[in-house]
């Protein structure tokens, strides 16, 4: 996490222009954020806090480990749909084992036998195929996204809820429900070290860094040299930035 509030202060000096031609809906998008902020310091992060407050550091680790490996189950199909073998081969492997050796998930036993994790979605594999985002768009409750990926993200949830590995288990509907708001605190929780380090526009700053992390995404880092600053450590600045843990 030092890492994603490191070059979040890095990369924010970058979101220069207060308007956006990807954005042309900025005005109503702005009044979703401001939405959005006053449910965020009303709830969730207080909640947020209370958690972090709580939760020794191994058991947050874990918790996220936990929830990064249910997400494999989608990486695997759109990575197939993209055509990259390799990485969905990598993703099932990464599955297997950190859902046995890795007792459900969490401890990710996968990454130090050197299956890196290749995250993948339903809106990059549309964007793979020359699928165009859209309007950049602030959704209430769900934060930052475009049209495209606003779209596809019921696909994934389908795919995530009908092959999950929790579908071996049987969970009442409140276990569920817990799960989600769980999955939700933590990546919330996440954040609040790289929140009180942004100054500035924030939603600015939320609509640069969505757009080109999804674009650097789709194009699977292969961007344009007017798309990121010229500097060879440029590469290390998205390895360090989960959008997961962004909440996009």
């Amino acid at each position: 996490m030092k890492y994603v509030a490191l070059w979040m202060l890095v990369l924010f000096p970058l979101f220069a222009s207060a308007k956006s031609e990807q954005d042309p809906w900025e005005s109503f998008n702005r009044k979703i954020f401001g939405f959005n902020e006053v449910l965020d310091k009303a709830i969730m992060k207080p909640v947020a806090k209370g958690y972090q407050w709580i939760t020794p550091k191994p058991v947050d680790k874990g918790i996220s480990n936990f929830f990064s490996n249910l997400g494999e189950v989608k990486n695997i199909p759109n990575s197939l749909l993209q055509l990259k073998f390799k990485n969905a081969g990598t993703s099932s492997l990464r599955l297997i084992v950190n859902s046995t050796v890795g007792i459900g998930g969490i401890f990710d036993v996968a990454s130090r036998m050197g299956l890196n994790r290749h995250k993948e979605d339903l809106g990059q594999t549309l964007g793979h195929w020359g699928v165009k985002s859209g309007p950049y768009m602030m959704l209430p409750i769900l934060g930052p996204s475009n049209v495209r990926d606003s779209i596809t993200m019921f696909g994934d949830s389908f795919v995530q809820s009908k092959l999950s590995p929790l579908n071996l288990v049987e969970l009442e509907d409140w276990q569920s429900w817990s799960l989600t708001a769980i999955k939700y605190i933590d990546v919330r929780a996440d954040l609040l070290a790289v929140e009180s380090m942004l100054t500035g526009d924030k939603y600015v700053a939320m609509r640069e860094l969505t757009i080109q992390l999804r674009e650097y995404d789709v194009r699977d880092g292969d961007v344009p040299d007017a798309f990121i600053n010229n500097d060879d450590d440029d590469d290390d600045y998205y390895e360090f930035i989960d959008e997961e843990d962004l909440g996009f």
